[in-house]
């Protein structure tokens, strides 16, 4: 980033300007909050209010022209940046449904101070598996046999990813800010809390939660990817800990589940850049419920002037992490197998700026929350010598960083 941004950066709070001019307050403060993002990460914390204008929604393939033709359209004042003219928002799994990208009134590096309730979660509260246990294990068991039959065309399959959902109803309406605030359990990850729009019930869908995967940043030429793939559950028990994670990093199936997402991420970017380089094998990466295997991908662009957090943001998404190789029959299979719309889960959260400039994780270890419903999601990745009970067990991991911020124990389900 350039001199301004990084004073942007440095700043409290900050009117966001496009073309000069100052945005037009909303009527009601709770109507600026309606809107509110945040994304709070290791590395920066950004929080707005407010909406002046939404980046008219479309598939993931003309997002990047999208954001470049929203900026072109209102320049700077003077040709100077007062503010990063910022889109924050959220991709949708489906690169073909429409994203949720917006430019906000105000941004700070601070949180806001919302009137939160004493718990992220009602008293009293309904849970249904969706699908249960069983049948995800079963589907996990016509993957397989899919995985195994496809060897036999064009086009064999190599890893699909499957989720399963958590549908909690309640009495009272969910606080997504609480639960926000109660996912900080594990500070390495990035927590994020994106509007979406109103919902069936003129309640505003937000998406809130704790991921621990980049799937890009930029900033200037410099270029970063950290996906994750190949997982297991922590214990408790030191030993049984250690155990775990030292089986994930020498586990052929896992090594061959992440080498196939690092492949695929290292073939796409490979023509934007001049040099683009990883590690010869991941590393493991550790979050407070679950161990991953991680590998960090550093590059720098060949022409600075393109290729936006954005674009590259929906080059890449989604990933061999979140669906499968490859992409395009392992999302044929997903939707076959899943008996849901994942909607803005395994999408992706983020800003981008005018200049380029961005950072996008994956939406992972999230729960959409629309009035007094809250659906969560986890998934495992499916390659030859998966088990359907072991993906299972996966997945209840990964549902734990949510569950335990709302005070669920998912142990039954």
């Amino acid at each position: 980033m350039d001199a301004r941004a990084t004073d942007f950066w440095s700043s409290p709070d900050l009117a966001v300007q496009i073309g000069g001019d100052a945005p037009t307050p909303q009527d009601k403060p709770e109507a600026a909050m309606d809107w509110a993002f945040g994304l709070a990460t290791p590395e920066l914390r950004l929080f707005t209010t407010g909406v002046q204008r939404r980046l008219p929604s479309g598939p993931a393939a003309t997002l990047g022209e999208r954001a470049r033709r929203f900026f072109s359209e209102y320049p700077a004042a003077g040709g100077l940046e007062v503010s990063p003219r910022l889109l924050v928002g959220a991709i949708p799994f489906d690169r073909e449904d429409g994203d949720c990208l917006f430019l906000p009134e105000r941004a700070a590096n601070r949180a806001w101070s919302p009137p939160f309730h004493r718990t992220s979660s009602p008293g009293s509260r309904r849970i249904t598996a969706e699908p249960s246990r069983a049948v995800y294990q079963d589907a996990v068991g016509k993957a397989l046999v899919s995985i195994r039959a496809s060897r036999e065309g064009a086009q064999p399959v190599d890893k699909v990813v499957l989720s399963r959902s958590l549908r909690l109803e309640a009495d009272a309406p969910f606080d997504a800010f609480a639960l926000w605030r109660d996912l900080q359990a594990d500070p390495s990850a990035a927590r994020f809390l994106v509007p979406l729009g109103p919902g069936r019930s003129r309640a505003m869908r937000r998406l809130v939660g704790a991921s621990p995967e980049l799937l890009i940043s930029r900033r200037g030429a410099a270029i970063l990817s950290h996906p994750l793939a190949g997982s297991a559950r922590r214990s408790p028990d030191l030993s049984e800990d250690e155990a775990a994670a030292q089986a994930l990093l020498t586990s052929d199936k896992d090594r061959r589940e992440h080498g196939l997402v690092v492949e695929a991420i290292m073939d796409l970017l490979a023509p934007w850049c001049s040099d683009l380089r990883a590690p010869p094998g991941p590393a493991l990466v550790s979050t407070r419920t679950m161990w991953h295997l991680g590998t960090r991908i550093e590059g720098r662009l060949r022409c600075p002037d393109e290729g936006s957090a954005a674009e590259l943001a929906a080059l890449l998404h989604p990933t061999p992490a979140v669906c499968g190789s490859p992409r395009d029959r392992a999302a044929e299979l997903i939707r076959e197998l899943e008996a849901y719309d994942r909607g803005f889960y395994a999408g992706a959260v983020g800003w981008t700026n005018a200049a380029g400039d961005g950072a996008w994780y994956v939406a992972l270890r999230c729960a959409e929350v629309c009035g007094r419903e809250a659906r969560l999601y986890a998934g495992a990745g499916i390659v030859e010598g998966s088990d359907p009970a072991a993906e299972a067990d996966e997945t209840s991991g990964k549902f734990q960083a949510v569950l335990r911020a709302l005070g669920v124990d998912e142990a039954s389900l």
